[in-house]
């Protein structure tokens, strides 16, 4: 089989392994009824390397893939990324940060971010008045105080 020389692709493979800092990780993010859930596709990090810190509104996950090293193999491809790969978010109001969840299952980290109570929408009652005829009654002395003659 002969291997095809992509210049692009080679190129794109030179920038990337020079990039020093911690890499990105792609996200899907959705609300399903009273909660929020992330999935990070993190691949290759053992859950033990996975780091998900809460410092007020900031949420930071952090993992570590490690490259696979040893003397005694000859490498013919090696493009699988290695490093520490991070992402941030900020968090919004109305969410119950006290009982965020985290999974990791497949390459796939799950987060689930409940909604807090207090944001959760609700039905508020309208009452009415007791006595019907105590609010007429009310109604009237405000129409005979508008009507009422001045004394001069």
């Amino acid at each position: 089989m002969a291997m095809v020389f992509d210049p692009f692709r080679e190129i794109d493979r030179l920038v990337s392994s020079a990039q020093r800092g911690p890499k990105g990780m792609p996200i899907d993010l959705y609300r399903k009824g009273d909660h929020y859930v992330l999935l990070a596709d993190i691949p290759g990090v053992e859950p033990d390397s996975i780091d998900i810190d809460l410092d007020g509104q900031q949420l930071s996950i952090r993992a570590e893939r490690k490259a696979h090293r040893s003397e005694e193999v000859q490498w013919i491809a090696q493009e699988r990324p290695a490093g520490t790969y991070l992402r941030q978010l900020t968090l919004g109001d109305g969410l119950d940060v006290e009982h965020i969840t985290a999974d990791y299952s497949n390459g796939v980290l799950t987060l689930t971010i409940p909604v807090s109570e207090k944001a959760k929408p609700r039905k508020i009652q309208v009452s009415t008045s007791a006595d019907e005829s105590g609010a007429a009654v009310a109604g009237d002395a405000a129409k005979a105080s508008v009507e009422a003659p001045t004394q001069e």
